[in-house]
């Protein structure tokens, strides 16, 4: 019974981060922005360039944190994303809650900006949340699998253990709701060779979890790679 309380706790502390974790800028903050934030939000790329040619600087902080390129990030603008990184923005500063640009287009499911932001050379490898996780955790657990398959592409550790003992594998199950997302999202995983039998913090395996929890195409997916 303690076992099952621990999880289902665990289960809603990582629900809850990604809920809440992952926040852009309000209205009323953007309304506030000046300089570099407030051409990144407007997706204004000129008027970066003319900022960043007066010295401004490229990673300055708003109140929580956030860059420039985080901001452009959430705000989904790619034509700001290209000019920060051209002046010489940092790709991969963390924000106060411990995201990189990386990990919020992942969350968000922004394969486009994604796909930029790699291109560029920022990293797929960083330790980023609370949670001490990766993109590509975030991305499994939401079972974003375009998301996942550009990050094992772009060299994501395929096996990093975050600190509640979850690698991307677990969290595409345990967080997941066993469909078609989730299902595609282990495939990719499965696919790239990641060690399904790395266990969660009781030892139990990606196969165990998913048969406790009912997942029978994933169960079959797990079954046919075991012993791989």
């Amino acid at each position: 019974m303690k076992t099952l309380q621990a999880l289902m706790l665990a289960l809603c502390l990582a629900g809850t981060a990604s809920v809440h974790a992952q926040v852009g800028p309000t209205a009323a903050e953007a309304a506030r922005y000046q300089g570099l934030h407030a051409a990144a939000q407007a997706g204004d790329a000129a008027r970066i360039a003319s900022l960043a040619t007066a010295g401004a600087d490229l990673d300055a902080r708003d109140a929580h944190g956030r860059t420039p390129l985080h901001v452009a990030t959430f705000a989904q603008k790619r034509a700001a994303i290209q000019a920060l990184a051209k002046a010489g923005a940092k790709l991969d500063l963390l924000e106060n809650d411990r995201y990189d640009a990386v990990t919020i287009a992942s969350v968000a499911n922004d394969e486009e900006t994604l796909r930029l932001l790699l291109s560029l050379g920022a990293s797929a490898k960083q330790v980023t949340s609370r949670y001490d996780g990766t993109a590509l955790i975030a991305a499994a657990h939401l079972g974003h699998a375009g998301v996942v398959q550009q990050l094992i592409a772009a060299g994501a550790p395929l096996d990093h253990v975050n600190n509640l003992h979850w690698t991307a594998v677990i969290e595409s199950i345990v967080l997941g709701d066993g469909g078609p997302r989730h299902q595609a999202t282990l495939k990719a995983l499965v696919d790239a060779g990641a060690n399904l039998q790395l266990g969660d913090r009781e030892g139990r395996t990606p196969l165990q979890l998913a048969q406790a929890r009912g997942y029978a195409e994933m169960v079959k997916m797990l079954q046919a790679a075991k012993g791989r």
